[in-house]
């Protein structure tokens, strides 16, 4: 089972494996906060596609191909997310993130990505 949750949320027991799958810590969080088992940087948007998006609504599905995209081809993410895909095998695993927005996010396609 795969949950998303913000970094700026409290943890909780049933959080399971926490993994944060931002490539850049999330502002003012503490690393005892977080309180992460992993960090894979490489399962998240490379730098110039997250520039494109902006966290832009108008964008999310365009976004959402592209990233998938990357997900697939990028030896480095696939790398990391046969590594987060292992996590996942183990019991509940919810990705970390930092985005404000609980709908516009990359974790959100990367948990959909992992169910299929």
């Amino acid at each position: 089972m795969v949950r998303i949750k913000r970094a700026y949320d409290e943890a909780s027991a049933d959080d399971g494996c926490r993994v944060l799958v931002d490539r850049l810590w999330p502002r003012g969080v503490s690393k005892e906060r977080a309180e992460l088992d992993e960090w894979l940087k490489d399962v998240a948007p490379s730098p110039k596609l997250r520039t494109w998006w902006k966290h832009d609504p108008e964008r999310m599905d365009e976004f959402a191909l592209r990233y998938r995209a990357e997900l697939d081809s990028v030896a480095a993410t696939q790398v990391a997310v046969a590594a987060l895909r292992a996590l996942v095998a183990e019991g509940v695993t919810t990705l970390v993130y930092g985005a404000k927005d609980p709908h516009v996010n990359h974790a959100r396609v990367l948990a959909e990505y992992l169910a299929e």
